[in-house]
Order: C-alpha cells, then sequence, then structure tokens
C-alpha cells in the first residue's frame, strides 16, 4: 500500500516524458496577434465588429497569446461573417401565436497567418454558432443581445482551434520554447 501513492508520482512525472505538456505548445515568437475587423457578409449589423472584439476577450481571458498591432504581431487571425441566420423557435400561445423564441446561426470563414513566415497556416476554415433567443416585443435588440452570445461561442471555438495548432514539431516538455 505504500507503493501506491509513489508509483502514482512516477507515472504523473513521466507522463512530460511523452506527449503531455502543462506550458503551452505555441512558441514564444508566435505569441502575439493581431485581429482586425471581420468583413461582415451576412445582414446583421455590426455582427464583424462585435465578433472580432469577442475573439479578442476570449485571446486575453485564454492567457497564452498577447494583443498586439498589425506590426509588431506574429500571427494574424482575419475572418469573415458570411452568414447570420435567426428561424422561429417557440409560439405564445396566449398572443395569438406570434413568436417568442428563435435559434440564430452564424456561419464564418476563419484564416490564420504566421507574418513572421508569410504562411498561411489554417486558410479559409468554416466555423459555426447557435444560440437562441427569447424577441418579446423587440426583435432587432434581442437579436442585437443574441450576437453579443453567438459571437462569444464562435471565439471560443476558434481560439481552441488555434490551440490546437501543431505550431512547432519539436516543442515537448523536455525543451523549452523560445
Amino acid at each position: 500500500m505504500k507503493f501506491i501513492p509513489l508509483a502514482l508520482c512516477v507515472a504523473l512525472l513521466a507522463g512530460c516524458g511523452s506527449s503531455y505538456c502543462w506550458r503551452s505548445s505555441v512558441p514564444a515568437d508566435r505569441r502575439s496577434v493581431y485581429v482586425p475587423t471581420f468583413r461582415n457578409e451576412s445582414g446583421l449589423q455590426e455582427i464583424g465588429a462585435i465578433s472580432a472584439r469577442q475573439l479578442l476577450r476570449e485571446i486575453q481571458r485564454e492567457g497564452t497569446f498577447r494583443i498586439a498591432r498589425a506590426e509588431d504581431a506574429a500571427i494574424e487571425i482575419q475572418g469573415t461573417i458570411k452568414s447570420i441566420s435567426s428561424k422561429s423557435e417557440a409560439y405564445n400561445r396566449r398572443e395569438n401565436r406570434r413568436t417568442s423564441g428563435y435559434d440564430m446561426k452564424c456561419t464564418a470563414e476563419i484564416t490564420i497567418v504566421d507574418k513572421i513566415t508569410d504562411e498561411v497556416i489554417v486558410a479559409g476554415r468554416t466555423y459555426t454558432a447557435e444560440t437562441t433567443f427569447a424577441a418579446g416585443h423587440d426583435l432587432t435588440t434581442a437579436q442585437r443581445d443574441a450576437s453579443g452570445r453567438v459571437a462569444d461561442i464562435l471565439s471560443r471555438r476558434i481560439v481552441d482551434d488555434i490551440l490546437r495548432i501543431d505550431w512547432n514539431k519539436k516543442t515537448s516538455c523536455n525543451k523549452e520554447s523560445k
């Protein structure tokens, strides 16, 4: 019984010899990011700016990358909001079957450029995000509120994917990133 805790500690420490790391696999020279306002090809006003803002917030929250000006960044994340659609989900029977709930779906196309090597790391990957919202008597305000939530969901998916990129195949727990 005395050897079980010791064996567990050895097994956990040995995990770093395999592919598991406690620190980021993103090299230090690739951790500065620039995010321009996303292009908006949808019919919803300001969704491009809202999506870029939410992506910047998610990058800051996650903590691996730092936000930089265009000329100082190693990575640029370019985005285009391709579409926003809302469809009715629920009806209020008390108000003559008036729609009270909606589903909002956002589709975006993201390109990630390594500005140091001028390589396109991710070319036009499509992301989707969905949320629901209650409209009440003001559909426009409800859509605007929902657009922030759908942009937040979208940004988490983008940042998760960026962290999964194999930035440097030589990076391991045994080697220190520059």
